[in-house]
């Protein structure tokens, strides 16, 4: 998680053992993607080399109060991005959601991240928020 924040431009990463022990001890799930991966076994118990890893959890929709599953974190490491491994987690993840009976899956992504934001479109996620904030 630190890798992924650190390459999008965070000065500060020590919140996310926060983050961390708030999230994954409630009812969530991560995965490892190991290097020997395949499209059909891609999805292992924790792997000491992993190139990259999905945490999935759930939140509450802000309009109907719905639960629904979230993308708390999807990462691929730089020198494996672009051969399909986002797009086979995304899966996952989907896949993941409707088994637990969810109707919705979110996920928040930084607005210069263009190469997530693609792959999510093309994926159909649509927009329904944007985060604002005000330096003081």
């Amino acid at each position: 998680m630190a890798t992924a924040y650190q390459e999008l431009g965070a000065t500060q990463v020590g919140h996310l053992t926060r983050t961390v022990e708030l999230y994954l001890a409630g009812p969530s799930m991560l995965w490892w993607l190991e290097p020997a991966a395949t499209a059909r076994v891609g999805f292992m118990a924790s792997q000491p080399k992993a190139i990259g890893c999905l945490w999935l959890g759930q939140s509450i929709n802000q309009l109907t109060g719905a639960l629904q599953g979230y993308i708390y974190l999807v990462y691929v490491d730089p020198a494996h991005r672009r051969q399909g491994w986002g797009r086979r987690l995304m899966t996952h993840a989907q896949n993941w959601a409707a088994e637990q009976g969810y109707d919705q899956l979110s996920l928040q992504v930084l607005l210069d991240n263009l190469p997530a934001r693609q792959l999510y479109k093309s994926l159909g996620y649509q927009d329904s928020a944007t985060l604002l904030h005000l330096d003081l």
